[in-house]
């Protein structure tokens, strides 16, 4: 993992060393000032040597000037550098984001994928910037720091660093408690931000059952789970800090007594004396950044650790052969295909349809049945268990999948609309496309009037989800991003089923003037939608029960007559 994390540096090696460069004179410069006071008090203080002195007082303020535009090197552009490296793995996660199956959004929340690619990085930062810095530059200052200390009094330093060894064990003790509980504190802030995301989500539904006294409740409970967790965490922390802190104070206590016995003795004289309990910091304070590094590391590596759980998602993969997808006409075939979302239940068991290209084909039947199913394997969204799906006698596994779909044009029941204008949103079908090949999509889809009554017209800002949309609208504006990607291939998933009787003759004449030309599959709620189909599936418990044109299927007088009687009736 310290290697992957390494990987990272690569793109700013000048920035790096630079960084390192800055923070070694820093180090350096720290030294002097000791070295300066031991001098002083030796020599040139007792030999009243007034122009040494104000040569080294002025060394002194020079060396500190340097320092001072050195940490703001290091505090501005060792910072920059972590945060370009904090947005790089960013860009990372949301580019395998964009490549992991529909499978893996199926079991995550939205908010849980945020929290990782935002809180969880945050202190990636840090960790970049000051990592490095604390490893490297502290251990060089203390071996530095315990030569010169050593040229002082060896027996003193020696004394000294004898304590070391308990500082790093009561660190090694409290570092797999404080690792545990910071783990713990990102999961309740990443279980917040998910429920807080479905809480703003269906703020609208909420006010409408007059709810809101239920999502606070289930925003308090991950809101106290967030306070227990962080507890835990601090209180790790705290531990951690104090007994660290108390080892640090004995270092002192061991200067000033074992010192003075030197002092008394005569080992030592009061000017080295003095020198070395001025020095010792030196060795201490490098001491206690690398023990509070610690904690740092864990914060940051923790984050890191949960940003390589998503990058480590298996994505989806072409076949090692697979070719681009060409002149597509769209004869789809279905060979014995069976597939289940979990190993404990399969959902299409054995199916088998052959549908021509231009035709309309449509897919009827109780609500998990498997007709969506059906559509998500055509797109390749999910992978086939067995059996297998052609496309113009090509398996659509031996394709890439960037090139099979760029042939299918999907238009479903719930319609995503991105917070973005009329005509943004009308480009995703094909980005390259002109304005007026966009305002042409708008016509044929029947929304080309509606939008020309809007004060900015194309440029309108439709909100998020398309709020400022009706339903009808919304499905309109879907469906001209389909008319702008031209797909040989359509999936209706269900299109119109939310809609009222008359926006959707009004939408079904958009749908007709879509089909033309392509091979269609058709979900439908409403029978009638889909009498002048070429063929109708009925499909109930993952299999194909019926199977024929309108008039066939009702004189058969099974399920889908029983079906579009009873529509029929009710309508």
């Amino acid at each position: 993992m310290i290697k992957r994390f390494l990987h990272y540096y690569t793109c700013h090696k000048k920035l790096f060393i630079l960084d390192m460069a800055a923070s070694m004179l820093v180090s350096l410069v720290g030294i002097v000032y000791p070295i300066v006071t031991r001098t002083l008090l030796n020599d040139l203080f007792p030999n009243r040597n007034y122009r040494m002195i104000a040569i080294f007082g002025s060394l002194l303020l020079i060396l500190y000037i340097i320092k001072m535009l050195l940490n703001y090197f290091i505090q501005y552009k060792g910072h920059v550098m972590g945060v370009k490296m904090q947005a790089q793995m960013r860009s990372d996660m949301f580019r395998h984001l964009e490549k992991l199956p529909f499978s893996f959004y199926d079991d995550e929340e939205t908010g849980k994928i945020m929290s990782r690619m935002t809180n969880d990085l945050m202190n990636v930062t840090e960790l970049a910037h000051h990592g490095p810095e604390n490893l490297i530059i502290s251990s060089i200052t203390i071996i530095v720091s315990f030569i010169y200390l050593s040229t002082i009094n060896i027996y003193l330093t020696l004394i000294i660093f004898a304590c070391v060894p308990f500082l790093v064990t009561t660190a090694a003790l409290l570092r797999k408690r404080m690792t545990n509980a910071f783990l713990a504190s990102r999961k309740a802030v990443a279980e917040i931000n998910a429920s807080l995301e479905s809480s703003i989500s269906g703020i609208r539904v909420t006010k409408a059952f007059t709810n809101a006294e239920k999502e606070q409740e289930k925003f308090e409970q991950g809101n106290e789970m967030f306070v227990s967790a962080r507890s835990k965490a601090y209180d790790a922390m705290g531990r951690f800090h104090s007994a660290t802190a108390f080892i640090n104070d004995i270092f002192n206590v061991i200067v000033l007594v074992a010192g003075g016995f030197f002092l008394f003795n005569g080992s030592i004289d009061f000017g080295d004396y003095s020198a070395f309990v001025v020095s010792v910091t030196l060795f201490t304070s490098p001491v206690m950044t690398l023990i509070t590094f610690t904690e740092q590391f864990q914060d940051g590596f923790t984050g890191f650790k949960r940003f390589l759980e998503i990058i480590d998602k298996e994505p989806e993969c072409d076949h090692p052969d697979a070719v681009d997808f060409e002149d597509v006409e769209g004869h789809i075939e279905f060979k014995n295909v069976t597939y289940g979302y979990d190993e404990s239940k399969e959902v299409l068991k054995n199916i088998s349809v052959d549908i021509k290209k231009g035709q309309t084909f449509a897919l009827v039947g109780p609500s998990g049945g498997g007709k969506t199913t059906i559509c998500h394997l055509i797109p390749r969204f999910y992978q086939v268990e067995s059996g297998s799906i052609l496309i113009d006698g090509m398996d659509i596994s031996m394709v890439t999948a960037k090139s099979l779909r760029q042939n299918i044009g999907i238009v479903q029941q719930d319609i995503y609309l991105f917070n973005a204008s009329i005509r943004e949103n009308i480009l995703y079908g094909r980005l390259d496309a002109t304005d007026d090949e966009v305002i042409d999509a708008a016509k044929r889809a029947n929304i080309h009037d509606y939008i020309m009554t809007l004060p900015d017209g194309y440029e309108t800002q439709i909100g998020e989800r398309g709020i400022k949309l009706s339903g009808g609208q919304k499905q309109r504006l879907s469906i001209a991003r389909v008319f702008l990607k031209n797909p040989a291939i359509l999936i209706l998933d269900e299109a119109t089923s939310a809609l009222d009787n008359t926006t959707e003759i009004l939408i079904q004449k958009a749908l007709d003037e879509l089909c033309k030309g392509r091979t269609t599959i058709v979900v439908a709620h409403r029978l009638s939608t889909i009498k002048n189909a070429d063929e109708i599936a009925v499909i109930e418990d993952g299999i194909i029960t019926e199977k024929g044109t309108h008039d066939a299927l009702m004189a058969n007088g099974k399920t889908y007559a029983t079906l579009y009687s009873q529509q029929f009736r009710d309508e």
